[in-house]
């Protein structure tokens, strides 16, 4: 999933759980670059650091910025890592993706789309 600075969803794309998340995001990423060819940096998790950046910025054009978690235990507001989790906060109030009801992943997707459309129309 992928959301602008206010938590708007730019793109999402949802794959079955046996793809590793560093395979899912190449689709994502072209996906994302056909819809929104302006984006000049992108800010990603921890787990898509590596070779992914590299390509991106090959690819693309982008900065890709990773935002890593804090290691120690303690609670810390990091910087753009709480807009994603908000987003995601906001999504755990529709019902149809509480629980996973989906066969397949058009669907999946479609539910993500329309529950953000439900928040944003509120």
């Amino acid at each position: 999933m992928a959301v602008d600075t206010m938590g708007l969803l730019l793109a999402v794309v949802v794959y079955s759980a046996g793809i590793q998340d560093r395979v899912g995001v190449r689709a994502f990423l072209v996906r994302l670059f056909l819809r929104f060819e302006c984006l000049k940096t992108v800010f990603v998790n921890g787990g898509y650091s590596g070779r992914l950046i590299n390509r991106a910025l090959s690819m693309f054009g982008w900065n890709m910025q990773v935002i890593k978690r804090c290691q120690q235990r303690i609670f810390k507001v990091l910087p753009r890592r709480w807009i994603v989790e908000r987003t995601f906060a906001w999504l755990s109030q529709a019902r149809r993706l509480s629980k996973d009801y989906e066969d397949g992943v058009v669907s999946a997707e479609a539910f993500v789309k329309i529950a953000c459309i439900r928040r944003t129309g509120a």
